[in-house]
This record gives C-alpha cells, structure tokens and sequence, in this order.
C-alpha cells in the first residue's frame, strides 16, 4: 500500500560508486552486474540506472508479490522508452485506466479454444522450415525459430497472406531491429535527417500502416467474420465495456507490440531449448520417448524449466507514482524505478532447490507459482500473449523431435549474450539433427500444407 507524504524513506543498501561506474557496468556487464551486487547486498538493493535514475532491484516473491499487487495509482509501468517507438495506443505505452480497459479487451483474445486453434498453423510453418534442415551438420537454429515464430505471428494473428504477407515478413524484422536500438537510447527519438534512426523509423511506420489498413479492410469486407480467428478480426470484432471498437490506429499500435513482444522473445526461448536439451541427453531421451507415445506432461515441464534457466527478458520493471509505496521493510519514494530480477529470482536458492541446474522434472505436474517464476513478467503489466508464446512453444518442440532426431553433445553451455533487449544463446543454439522419417509423410502435415492451413473459428 501507498505511504503518506511525511514517511520517512528506508532504502536497501547501495554500492558507493559514482553514477559513470554504475552506468558502464550495467551497460557493458550487466546481468553479471546485477548477480554481483546480488551475492553482496542479497534479494534487495539500490542502484542507478541509465535512463531510469535511481531504483532499487528485488528477486524475494514475497516483495514482488507486494510490488504486483500496488494499485495503479501508486505504480506505472517502466516502459515510456518502448510506447514511444510502438505508439500510443501499445499496451507498453498505456498507463493507469486506460492501460487496465485496454488490457480487459486483449487479454481474452489468447485464451482458450482460441489458442487450441492455432496448432495446425504452428505445425505447418513447422513442418515447412525443417524440411529445409540439413542432416550430420551441425548450424544455429536460432534464425529458423525466427521464422517460424514470425510467419505465424503474420498469418495467426495478423491474418496476412500473399503479397502483404511477403511485405511484412521483409519490413517487420528491420523495424524490430531498429526499433530495439531506438528503445535503448531516448537521445534518439528526434528527426535529424533523412538519414537518421528516427526518420527511418517513421518511414517504416508508415508502410507498416498502409499494410495494416489493407488488412483491415479486408477483413471487415469478409462477408463471414464470424468464421475468421486472426487476432486482427478479434479485434476490429471486440467492444470496451462502454460499446465503443477499438480505433484503427489502436489495433495497429497494438499488432505491432505482439510482434516486438512475440516475435524475437519466443524464437530466442526455442533455441535456449535446443541447447539445453542437446546438453542434457537423459532429459531429451525423456522427451521424445513421451512425444512419440502422443503425451505432453514432461515437454510442458520442460518449457516451463527453459523458461526458468535461461529467462531471456531479465528484469520488469515498475515506476513509483505515489508519495511512497512499501514493500516489506523498505519505502521507496515517488520517482524511483522498482525491478524485479527476473534472473535472479530465478536463481533464488531458497525458491528453486538446485536453482542453477536444468531440471525437467521441476514442474511436472505442478504450476509455476506466479510470483517466482517469471519470464512473462507479473501482476496487471504481464504478457498477454504468454498463452500463444506457451502454445507456439510446445508446438514447434513437439513437431521438432516428433520429426527428426537431435543429437546430444558433450560441448559446454552456449554463452548468455545480450543485445540489450533479449538474452540468447551466444553460438545461436548450434543443433546437429538426423531425420527420423520421411518429412511430409500423410500422417503430418507437408511443407505445402502450410499455405492452405485454416484457423478454426
């Protein structure tokens, strides 16, 4: 709960380090920073932030329990820096009410039958990218995750197909790159030219607009739209609870956010996978043996422990709007930044038995706890698609090892690098595969199947 004006503020400890030291080693070293001052000051401290001024980082449940669970007029999201480059109707750049019936109108677009509908769009873009795959030589399966996780996104929620589809699939991995880059550095949300970030920025924006207003107009001519289950007819169908739409510029703001947030997220999560599995051979030989028998138990398990060792968005963050706020012992004034250590909560001892080691038998049977398992973030700000990312993730998994053989290795882990927005495997998640039968045979679905598969409504 909120505190009044007059408390008397308790922060946790701090590394007396000028703020030039503090911005070098978080920038250079960060999630290395981060576990050091961990190992120092324990599941709460205080530090400066580049971009984000003071803020204090916790990894105890029990205190980001306390942070989720602030009214939204006591805390914001963290995330001005990314509503900028989304737009403003993104989820990322709404805040307070308009965040909260924003939120109440997404949210029910990723659950249930609807998701379950998805699974033969996922394994058909599946089945199409391996059937590309060489045999006995080892290459990075990150890229190809990227594509199957984008060409789903583009058809399964986007809905686009022929020449949209193949503009999209050009333009949305140039403005994801950019606008990372663009996140990261607020110095250069400015026009300065032609040749500038920004300019090119807009620029893509607005190609990206006109494609969305053709896909727009698209569906709203479909004589049946009660039949379609792309997440962009959803939308242009949803109602606020007022009866109002949402505006076209908000649904397009809002597709561009699933992309940035669904795109390169579950792709680098597919490939952390692979590695962790091709290092962990009991655990693979598990896997496939329950994915051959038609079960799902132990490879949702195992999504759920790659989810937890190798989180690749290492923090979320908060920002204190009110007076004060409390968590436990501490009391944090208005302006500070509150982040949850993702991965260091992760790696919590005293919340994971074992934390640093792969388990897939972690979660078998039992449901991550929402306030130490993580990587879709937490309380009224979580991911809304982490339901398709779960979907998408098993899918591919499933389809993958159904379909071909991995091989172990006895190499060591892939580094944890970082390009300022997602943690990856630093060798790409390097996989070495041999076919187990035939790809396309009519028991699965064929690479051509793929621009024939229908979304059931």
């Amino acid at each position: 709960m909120s505190d009044s004006t007059d408390a008397v503020f308790r922060l946790p400890p701090e590394p007396r380090w000028p703020q030039v030291v503090q911005d070098v080693a978080y920038l250079t070293r960060g999630r290395s920073f981060m576990h050091a001052l961990y190992r120092r000051f324990g599941t709460a401290f205080s530090i400066r932030l580049p971009f984000y001024g003071p803020a204090v980082v916790i990894s105890d449940p029990a205190l980001v329990k306390e942070l989720f669970r602030q009214p939204v007029e006591a805390v914001r999201g963290a995330e001005p820096n990314l509503g900028l480059v989304l737009g403003p109707g993104s989820s990322f750049g709404l805040q307070g009410e308009k965040h909260r019936r924003h939120r109440k109108l997404i949210l029910p677009q990723f659950h249930g039958d609807r998701m379950r509908a998805y699974e033969s769009l996922i394994e058909a873009e599946t089945m199409e990218e391996i059937a590309q795959w060489p045999e006995a030589r080892e290459f990075p399966v990150q890229p190809a995750m990227m594509r199957i996780t984008l060409n789903t996104i583009l058809r399964g929620i986007f809905g686009a197909e022929g020449a949209e589809f193949d503009a999209l699939r050009t333009l949305m991995p140039r403005m994801i790159k950019l606008g990372s880059k663009l996140a990261l550095v607020p110095a250069l949300h400015r026009d300065f030219g032609p040749l500038s970030p920004w300019r090119r920025m807009t620029s893509m924006r607005a190609e990206l607009d006109a494609i969305f207003a053709s896909l727009i107009a698209r569906a709203q001519a479909d004589p049946a739209p009660d039949r379609r289950s792309d997440i962009l007819s959803l939308l242009l169908q949803a109602r606020y609870d007022d009866g109002e739409p949402m505006s076209h510029s908000d649904i397009g703001d809002e597709l561009f956010t699933l992309v940035v947030a669904g795109h390169e997220t579950t792709a680098t999560s597919l490939a952390w996978a692979f590695e962790r599995l091709r290092r962990h051979p009991r655990a693979l030989e598990r896997v496939v043996s329950e994915v051959d028998a038609g079960r799902s138990d132990l490879l949702q398990a195992t999504v759920h422990e790659v989810l937890r060792t190798r989180p690749i968005i290492d923090a979320v963050s908060r920002q204190v709007v009110a007076p004060s706020i409390a968590l436990g012992p501490w009391t944090i004034p208005e302006g500070h930044t509150v982040t949850v250590g993702i991965g260091l909560v992760h790696e919590n001892e005293e919340v994971f038995r074992d934390a640093r080691e792969f388990d897939v038998d972690r979660f078998l049977g039992a449901t991550p706890e929402m306030y130490s398992w993580l990587p879709f973030g937490g309380g009224a700000r979580r991911c809304p698609g982490a339901a398709f990312a779960n979907q998408e993730m098993t899918v591919v998994l499933r389809t993958v090892l159904r379909e071909l053989r991995l091989v172990p290795t006895d190499a060591r882990d892939e580094p944890i690098k970082s390009n300022g927005v997602v943690s990856f495997p630093g060798r790409g998640g390097r996989v070495v595969v041999y076919r187990r039968r035939r790809v396309g045979t009519d028991r699965h679905a064929s690479p051509q199947s793929v621009r024939s598969a229908t979304l059931p409504a």
